[in-house]
């Protein structure tokens, strides 16, 4: 099972993110489990300054924008 952090304070691309992610994750047929990290100083462990951030089993794949969904099929693959 994959583990997926949506890492963002809740702005709007936070949002997106975290949509598009789950989206993939389903359509790839993957098991997974999402959380979503909002507390800065959480963020900031993963070595975070820009949101939104995606995290796949504990390594930040993707810093300060919200990839197309064909990105993240890569990523999580």
């Amino acid at each position: 099972m994959k583990k997926l952090q949506i890492l963002g304070t809740g702005c709007p691309k936070c949002k997106m993110l975290a949509e598009l992610t789950e989206t993939t994750a389903k359509e790839l047929g993957i098991e997974y489990e999402i959380e979503k990290v909002t507390n800065i100083n959480e963020i900031m462990k993963f070595g975070v300054m820009m949101t939104p951030a995606l995290a796949v089993d504990g390594r930040v794949k993707v810093v300060g924008k919200v990839p197309s969904p064909d990105e993240i099929k890569k990523m999580l693959a």
